[in-house]
Parts: structure tokens; sequence; C-alpha cells
């Protein structure tokens, strides 16, 4: 198994792992009740996809 020839150093180590970033999801809003929901995904709120009902949802 290969090994390092020379130790990495931290600023190098550091580097690299500074482009571990959290990003927050991306929110699109739903076409029939314009609420944020997010992409790709059923709507919580009226149960819509791609314009048809596919959830049911229970109104308090």
């Amino acid at each position: 198994m290969a090994n390092p020839k020379q130790k990495s150093s931290k600023s190098r180590t550091r580097s690299r792992r500074s482009q571990w970033k959290l990003r927050l999801p991306s929110i699109s809003e739903c076409p029939q009740c314009h609420e944020p929901k997010l992409p790709h995904r059923a709507c919580l709120s009226c149960g819509y996809y791609k314009n048809r009902e596919v959830l049911e949802v229970k109104s308090n």
C-alpha cells in the first residue's frame, strides 16, 4: 500500500478542507398555493406536484 513520502502540513490540510462548506437547500415556490417548498417534491401544504394532487392534506 502506498504511503506518503512527506508529512502534509497543517496549512495544506486546512486549505483542502476549507472547501467543505454547508449550503442552504434551494427553495422554490409552489405554483398552486405559493408556499415555499423543496424543488422536485410535492408541496406539503396543498399536496400538489406537477399540477396534480398527489397527497391528501388534512385541513385543521
